[in-house]
């Protein structure tokens, strides 16, 4: 998404009146205003006895007020359990010694009220007539959090799903990989956590976190809204000050430092269409100092810019190899960090690379034009000016003017300190901190497709989803094709696998009903297949049907959103082949081509893929080279993001009158990955064909 442009207006030019008329020069356009001093509100500020500093933004707009709870501690090695902080700072809201967890979403609810927690925080929020009962809620949640076996059970159980579902999200793959080789497995930005990890978690570990680091003398209360620092203070001191003080541990760890030589890391993903490329590597830029402004601006040209940016204006606007490009240049008191990062198709990978190396080298050793600098400044300087707007990023500049020790008017003078920074600034910022010589490549992609074109740019490592070194992969297309081995032989054992043509003549309908829970939510799957064409998918959620597909057995609709959409034809057909029961047996009544084209590792297991081709669309199926059964499902699918490969894996399978039917089923959409259970699956039942009509 590229970021709004917010223009600073340049001033207007007075023209001094005398005697003497006074000739106006129109060829020439009028220079820019100096960057002004920016009025940053400055707010309220004290400390409580026990150290915790206040700070109080009064803004009467809304009738409602906000406490923001931060505390300041350095990054913590959690080591052979990490993911323990994340789960901790979720359990602190789950009950406390006077109040359960619905209790606490209870009252929170009756005054429409918020209160979120964090790894570094809590937030809450009320009308302004409820503040007294907000605060009393959130500090018994902060002061009195009672941790339950129960409730962290249940945290654990969603964080590993959470974990599952990324090992099938390209994306995530290249944030983890890439975090453990920029950091190392042993700092805390690069640690891995794991279903294993989170597994050894204890209630004991969740409660010494909170001991230790929820303390008032590292926190900082941002108060904002519909409130006087006159009203505040007693408030605070009420329900805060009975907080005690404790000492918080301050850890030291070594400073990365970036690879020897450029790095390719290669993740091999055999289903994937398109690459996720990371370039990136640690860097040493602290927040809030000159250099870190001149970084900003820096890589605002570079990728940071949106549209206007040169690495978008390179790989998407003059190659079209992706939807996007971006970079981000990281502060951070400890390591920050360099990547500059895009999804493209696997046939330009080695292409969009070699575009990023030109322009990474380019920044390094030119000066940006002052046309482009003017621009970037305009920009960021309106992108500051629009924060301006919410009072609650005047408490940050308070909060981070404390905690940074900056000068007390480094806010105000924000824009004239990005004003001065020069064309000479932006070279020697990008030289120092921008090193692609020195940078990982991290591809999420196809590696039998990629591999060999990537070799130019370094050496490549392979790894695993999960940042452990492994051994290059072995060829994804068969070289030679086994004597007596076709497709046809393929789908022939595989039906017998499942239990032969007579057996599955003898199946006239089908009616599966399935649940999954994405992000908390339970979803429930219905699919009735009658015949070997017709069918109906109906996905339910909090008893909305969200998603409804039927097939005649000639036409189809496709129901969403409000909306919907019938298709005939190849198009019919293709979606047909999909849902079908059966598909195999369809094959031939429907026109499709069938093609072994080698055999890939599904699971571990190798796994003969066969492409079934039906007009200009083209899916793939996975048989088992051992058992024949059928393990995994692939359609390429047009997203907004571009071509995606949509995995449906097939495990679990159980007979039911005869014939083996998957009971579990796995399936990527986008970033979640979605595990399917059986929870009935029913044969013959009569099903009534004005289920499958379609209007």
């Amino acid at each position: 998404m590229m970021k709004a442009n917010y223009m600073l207006a340049a001033g207007l030019m007075a023209l001094g009146l005398s005697v003497q008329a006074q000739t106006l020069d129109r060829s020439k356009l009028p220079a820019d205003a100096p960057a002004p001093v920016i009025k940053v509100g400055k707010p309220v500020s004290f400390t409580l006895a026990n150290g915790l500093k206040v700070f109080v933004v009064q803004n009467n707009k809304l009738p409602r007020v906000g406490f923001s709870l931060l505390f300041d501690y350095l990054p913590i090695r959690e080591g052979d359990k990490a993911g323990y902080v994340s789960i901790a700072s979720q359990l602190i809201k789950t009950g406390t010694k006077t109040r359960t967890k619905d209790q606490i979403d209870e009252a929170v609810d009756f005054i429409g009220g918020s209160l979120n927690t964090s790894p570094t925080g809590v937030y809450a929020m009320s009308l302004k007539k409820h503040t007294p009962k907000m605060l009393e809620v959130m500090s018994d949640v902060v002061l009195n959090p009672k941790f339950t076996q129960e409730e962290l059970d249940k945290l654990k159980k969603q964080t590993k799903s959470g974990l599952a579902s990324q090992k099938d999200n390209p994306a995530a793959i290249a944030t983890r990989v890439s975090s453990m080789l920029v950091y190392g497995k042993d700092h805390p930005y690069g640690e891995p956590d794991s279903e294993e990890t989170v597994d050894r978690i204890t209630l004991d570990d969740c409660r010494k976190f909170y001991e230790t680091y929820y303390r008032p003398n590292i926190g900082y209360l941002a108060v904002v809204g519909d409130i006087t620092p006159e009203e505040a203070r007693p408030m605070v001191e009420k329900y805060f000050g009975k907080w005690q003080p404790g000492e918080v541990p301050k850890p030291s760890y070594e400073t990365p430092k970036p690879p020897a030589k450029t790095t390719i890391a290669l993740i091999d993903r055999p289903s994937s269409v398109q690459s996720v490329v990371y370039i990136t590597h640690p860097v040493l830029l602290k927040p809030y100092t000159p250099e870190s402004i001149q970084a900003s601006l820096t890589n605002d040209i570079l990728g940071g810019g949106g549209g206007n940016a040169r690495l978008y204006n390179n790989l998407r606007e003059k190659h079209g190899y992706t939807y996007g490009a971006y970079s981000s240049l990281t502060s951070d008191r400890l390591v920050g960090r360099f990547r500059a990062n895009a999804n493209v198709r696997n046939a330009v990978t080695d292409s969009a690379v070699a575009e990023f190396m030109t322009e990474l080298k380019a920044i390094r050793s030119s000066k940006p034009t002052a046309e482009e600098l003017k621009s970037t400044k305009n920009t960021f300087a309106g992108n500051f000016i629009f924060t301006l707007e919410d009072p609650e990023t005047i408490a940050n500049f308070a909060i981070n003017t404390a905690r940074y020790n900056l000068p007390e008017d480094f806010f105000a003078n924000y824009l004239k300190n990005v004003d001065a920074v020069t064309e000479d600034q932006v070279e020697a910022s990008a030289a120092k901190l921008i090193d692609p010589e020195h940078a990982y490549v991290v591809v999420v992609g196809k590696a039998s497709e990629v591999a060999d074109k990537l070799k130019r740019f370094g050496d490549i490592v392979y790894y695993d989803v999960n940042g452990t070194k492994v051994e290059a992969p072995a060829p994804g297309k068969l070289t030679t094709t086994p004597v007596g081995v076709t497709a046809d032989q393929v789908i022939e054992k595989y039906v017998t696998a499942i239990g032969g043509k007579d057996a599955i003549a003898k199946i006239k309908d089908v009616t599966q009903k399935l649940t999954t829970e994405i992000q908390g939510t339970k979803i429930d799957i219905e699919s009735k297949q009658k015949g070997m064409n017709k069918f109906s998918l109906a996905v339910t959620a909090q008893g909305q049907v969200v998603q409804k597909v039927t097939s005649d057995g000639t036409k189809v609709k496709m129901e969403g959103g409000g909306q919907s959409k019938n298709v005939t034809d190849e198009e019919a057909k293709m979606e047909i082949l999909k849902n079908a029961a059966f598909a195999e047996l369809l094959y031939p009544t429907l026109g499709a081509k069938t093609a072994l084209v080698g055999t890939e590792k599904i699971n571990g297991k190798d796994a003969f893929k066969i492409d079934v081709t039906l007009g200009k669309k083209t899916i793939s199926e996975f048989y088992d080279t051992e058992t024949g059964l059928k393990v995994q499902h692939t359609a390429i699918e047009q997203t907004p993001q571009g071509e995606m490969a949509i995995n449906t894996g097939l495990s679990n399978y159980k007979e039911v009158n005869g014939v083996k039917f998957p009971h579990t089923l796995t399936q990527n959409l986008g970033p979640m990955t979605m595990k399917m259970e059986t929870q009935s699956l029913v044969v013959n039942t009569g099903l009534d064909d004005k289920e499958f009509a379609v209007q």
